[in-house]
């Protein structure tokens, strides 16, 4: 006690004194200390159990090494600082083949190829894809869009090998691009990276130099000059076609009314021989002379006929002489000649 006075006379605490203060204040701070470390671990483990999957992502949930697909969209719970999560964006994406997509540049290392007539051309791709089992996206191999990339130029190289350059540069697009599609798609089934291919398309195809391509131009031109005309030639000959055949049935029923005509006076006249035929076989002589009347009047129709009997009388006159008009050359038949 008097080393405590003489202390605090001095301007001094006593040991004591110091340690029952400092003691009480100390308590106190231990435990606001204590209860900030369990609100912070309180959050960290809240955090770290939830996980929130947006539509076009996939995720991967891993459990002491063990992979698992959690493919629906939300929020989802885990185990904190025992499974961890990967997430995998579902969304169709793309690379481009031959070509800088950023800056439009040609990569002639990709895209300069030869066909099957011995011929270089330039032909740039375009490749869409999405990853369709995103276990097997981040596990089955480390580069799977590389792997898709050279899955893609070999597939092309090899079926570009096999056109001729006519059908790279206009015609054949098409084909080509569905034979490089299902290429791929047939390897990428027995590489199984868990990659899908979604298209392919050609984004350009042109010769490797500006003269060869001036050429090829001149080409599709005259192609297109050769389809022009075809169009024109068989527009033409639709429009002719109808008119012709209507000429031609046109011809054949006048033919067919010829015929008939011509077979009913047939007809007709071989009626008019068989009964003048009867005739002449009942009176031959009559009949001969009334036939050789008409013929001459058919043949000199202004010869004027006159028939007289033996005895010089006239019986007949062909034709009748008119009432005004003078008489023309006569000519005198005996019936008896």
């Amino acid at each position: 006690m008097r080393d405590s006075a003489r202390n605090r006379a001095n301007g001094f605490e006593t040991m004591d004194g110091g340690k029952t203060k400092t003691g009480g204040s100390g308590g106190k701070g231990l435990k606001v200390g204590g209860i900030i470390l369990a609100v912070i671990a309180i959050l960290i483990l809240a955090l770290n159990s939830t996980y929130q999957i947006r539509e076009q992502e996939q995720a991967v949930l891993i459990t002491f090494g063990q992979a698992q697909a959690v493919t629906e969209p939300g929020l989802h719970f885990k185990i904190p600082f025992v499974q961890k999560v990967r997430k995998v964006n579902t969304t169709i994406q793309g690379f481009s083949i031959g070509y800088n997509m950023e800056t439009d540049e040609s990569n002639e290392a990709e895209s300069l190829m030869i066909t099957s007539d011995y011929n270089f051309v330039n032909v740039d791709f375009f490749v869409e894809f999405r990853y369709s089992d995103p276990v097997k996206a981040l596990y089955a191999s480390k580069y799977p869009v590389d792997i898709l990339r050279n899955i893609s130029q070999s597939c092309i190289r090899n079926v570009i090998g096999s056109y001729p350059v006519d059908d790279v540069l206009t015609t054949g697009k098409n084909a080509i691009q569905a034979a490089i599609k299902e290429m791929i798609i047939a390897n990428l089934e027995e590489q199984d990276i868990g990659i899908q291919l979604v298209n392919i398309t050609i984004q350009d195809s042109e010769p490797p130099t500006t003269q060869i391509m001036e050429a090829f131009k001149a080409v599709e031109t005259a192609k297109q000059g050769k389809e022009t005309s075809l169009n024109n030639a068989n527009k033409y000959r639709n429009e002719q076609i109808p008119s012709a055949q209507a000429k031609a049935d046109g011809i054949l029923k006048d033919a067919e009314a010829q015929k008939t005509e011509r077979v009913n006076e047939a007809t007709a006249q071989v009626a008019r021989f068989n009964a003048m035929y009867e005739e002449y076989v009942k009176n031959p002589l009559v009949t001969q002379r009334r036939m050789f009347y008409e013929t001459m009047e058919d043949v000199l129709p202004d010869l004027k006929v006159i028939i007289q009997s033996g005895d010089g009388e006239t019986q007949t006159v062909l034709p009748l002489d008119s009432f005004t008009g003078d008489a023309g050359g006569q000519t005198v038949v005996n019936p008896e000649n």
